[in-house]
């Protein structure tokens, strides 16, 4: 069984920065692509950013020059490091990794909160 597990969600003011994590633990073999995506009540989940697992990246036109993913391997971990943020880029944060072997289910974080409010 694996989990991913996030961290690193809050509040900040319009402009400032947050960054966000996710590892995954467990019975963890390889991870292939990984990945952010976001949702807000009544609205479609979002993929905000991806990396695959060469390392090339792509990301939401929404936050493309202001949000940077990367992964350490070694770590099983995926951050998120978003600046410049606004008020539309609130949303609970769910980290998803291509886990080798594990249910489509575990691939997927709880999810962490981003609250974008002055």
């Amino acid at each position: 069984q694996v989990q991913l597990v996030e961290s690193g969600g809050g509040l900040v003011q319009p402009g400032e920065s947050l960054t966000l994590s996710c590892v995954a633990s467990g019975r963890v073999a390889s991870i292939n692509d990984m990945a952010w995506y976001r949702e807000v009540p009544g609205k479609q989940r979002e993929l905000v950013a991806f990396i695959s697992s060469t390392g090339r990246t792509t990301y939401a036109p929404s936050v493309k020059g202001r949000f940077t993913i990367s992964r350490d391997n070694a770590k099983n971990t995926v951050s998120l490091q978003m600046n410049s943020l606004k008020p539309e880029d609130a949303a609970v944060y769910l980290c998803w990794a291509d886990i080798c072997g594990a249910l489509a289910d575990d691939k997927w974080g709880q999810g962490t909160q981003v609250t974008v409010s002055s």
